[in-house]
């Protein structure tokens, strides 16, 4: 196996690293505190545990505002416009290329961060499964206001059904995505560059980031 020559760019803005690990706090702390609101353990209580889990609820809202925000202001949501080129080969080098040693066959460059792939997925979060879930958890919330919202189709036990299959749904790409972390040229490189907002990437993929007309930030 042949050695990849690694060069460091800088990817990832202060806010970006701020929202991620925002994020990622905010959806663990929901995660204890709903299953414990459904019976799953014991840890706060159940009263604590319900205050929490709403309290962080409508915090993780406001926040996924701000975000919101910031993509379409900053263009960053030109990141998530889906694409079927090269989806191909990014689902065969994540089946078995990357086992094998192969190069990733998307460039990550600042303009074009996520590949076809991650595009998609994260696309789905931000777009549908996301805000469903911050819906459907606030109209729980909002449970003794359905009357005056005029909200009289809906009925607890769908909303809970949907809330809850949607925590499962965030619980399943959290440990995907966990898992992806590891997949970096070293198994914490991912998670550094999340940190620092410096990625670690191959040679010949800074040269296709030149190409493209983006100046390196400094230091």
């Amino acid at each position: 196996m042949s050695v990849k020559k690694m060069i460091t760019m800088y990817l990832y803005t202060r806010y970006e690293r701020f929202w991620h690990w925002l994020q990622m706090v905010l959806i663990f702390v929901l995660l204890l505190t709903g299953f414990e609101v459904h019976g799953s353990f014991h840890f706060l209580g159940f009263d604590e545990a319900v205050e929490v889990h709403n309290t962080v609820g409508l915090t993780w809202l406001v926040a996924f505002a701000f975000f919101m925000f910031w993509v379409f202001t900053t263009g960053e949501w030109k990141q998530y416009i889906p694409t079927t080129k090269k989806m191909f080969q990014v689902v065969l080098y994540y089946s078995y290329g990357i086992f094998r040693g192969e190069s990733h066959p998307v460039p990550k460059r600042k303009e074009a961060k996520h590949n076809p792939l991650q595009r998609l997925v994260y696309l789905s979060l931000a777009a549908f499964l996301l805000p469903v879930q911050m819906a459907s958890g606030f109209l729980y919330w909002g449970y003794n206001s359905w009357k005056a919202w005029g909200i009289d189709w809906l009925t607890l036990d769908t909303l809970a059904f949907i809330h809850t299959a949607g925590a499962f749904a965030i619980l399943c790409f959290i440990i995907v995505h966990v898992y992806m972390t590891t997949t970096g040229h070293t198994v914490t490189a991912h998670v550094k560059a999340m940190i620092t907002g410096w990625e670690d990437v191959e040679e010949g993929e800074v040269q296709e980031w030149e190409k493209a007309g983006t100046k390196q930030p400094a230091a």
